[in-house]
């Protein structure tokens, strides 16, 4: 980042954003915000300039930004061709590399052959999410080699902090290990995921802004270590002083039962995910994940318990989680 000063976030105080804020701010650049000015659950970040304008709004972020130009601009709230659109005109002359946050998701389902590496093919017919994400990749791809708009692709994974569980329900499957009740995992248990820190993802994405290296490519960011979803309940429950119980539901089951939770378990967690990190890595020399779920999960499992307002349980959601759980033991749906 050594030769990135003057950076700017669209949006800025998310899972991802608020860890690579801080870790930008350490390295001494000039960071400015700029979003829609809607109190967020997050603490302010000290030391950030904050400019008001709408990502979904192209002439709000003229408007806010004038004439204004920068080493670095990232958009982590891009989730439309239209958007992505927008900027390329926006930042096009105006900025030394323009970021935009993907998803690896967008990467291939049902992968077919591990590990994932930036080349495996982008392919998602599952979940709208993903496909919008890869229109948007394709935007950037021909822009930068119509008129090389200096463009990055970074495709984080289940990227995590404090406030994030990565259990479908959040705080109401925890609420669940609590109280003894059945806890649903999908499939059989034993698919592979990758979970990553925002901590750990802020130190390899700050690696990037102004690489040139990074520019007219995608990249991935996530950790090394590969649990199964039976695992990582276990280490959360381990967290609270539970052993949870367990019940195994096909994915296809819960997709039905829970509708709103199945674009995004058909079409990524319910797949087996290892990542290649090697790109990343040479990128960003010495930079690997350091942080274990282990203790990930007492973090996330800390902060929740250290403020009631968080422990939010869903009462619709919780009555979806019964019906799985007597469809698994017999019963009907």
């Amino acid at each position: 980042m050594a030769t990135a000063r003057r950076i700017l976030f669209l949006g800025g105080n998310g899972t991802i954003s608020a860890s690579v804020s801080r870790e930008v701010l350490a390295r001494g650049a000039e960071l400015t915000h700029l979003t829609r000015g809607i109190g967020s659950t997050r603490a302010p970040i000290d030391g950030v300039r904050h400019l008001t304008g709408d990502a979904a709004d192209p002439a709000s972020i003229r408007s806010a930004l004038g004439d204004e130009e920068f080493d670095v601009v990232v958009n982590f709230r891009a989730f439309l061709p239209t958007q992505v659109s927008a900027d390329i005109e926006t930042f096009g002359g105006r900025t030394g590399q323009y970021v935009f946050i993907s998803s690896a998701s967008a990467y291939q389902k049902p992968v077919a052959a591990l590990p994932i590496v930036e080349s495996t093919p982008l392919r998602n017919p599952y979940w709208k999410y993903s496909r919008d994400k890869i229109a948007c990749e394709d935007l950037l791809v021909a822009a930068y080699r119509d008129s090389g708009f200096p463009m990055t692709i970074v495709r984080p994974s289940h990227t995590y902090d404090g406030g994030s569980i990565p259990l479908d329900g959040g705080w109401t499957a925890l609420d669940r290990m609590r109280r003894g009740v059945p806890v649903v995992i999908h499939g059989d248990g034993t698919s592979l995921w990758t979970l990553t820190h925002s901590r750990d993802f802020a130190r390899a994405f700050v690696g990037l802004l102004g690489n040139p290296h990074a520019l007219g490519s995608a990249i991935h960011i996530t950790g090394d270590e590969v649990l199964t979803w039976d695992a990582i309940a276990g280490m959360l429950g381990g967290a609270l002083g539970v052993t949870p119980e367990l019940v195994h539901v096909a994915s296809e089951t819960i997709a039905r039962v829970l509708p709103d939770a199945g674009p995004g378990l058909l079409g990524d967690k319910a797949h087996s995910v290892v990542f290649d990190n090697t790109r990343v890595k040479t990128l960003v020399p010495g930079w690997t994940a350091t942080i274990p779920f282990a203790d990930g999960a007492r973090e996330i499992v800390d902060w929740h318990l250290a403020d009631p307002r968080r422990q939010s349980i869903q009462t619709e959601l919780n009555e979806g989680f019964d019906r799985l759980v007597a469809i698994a033991n017999g019963g009907r749906g």
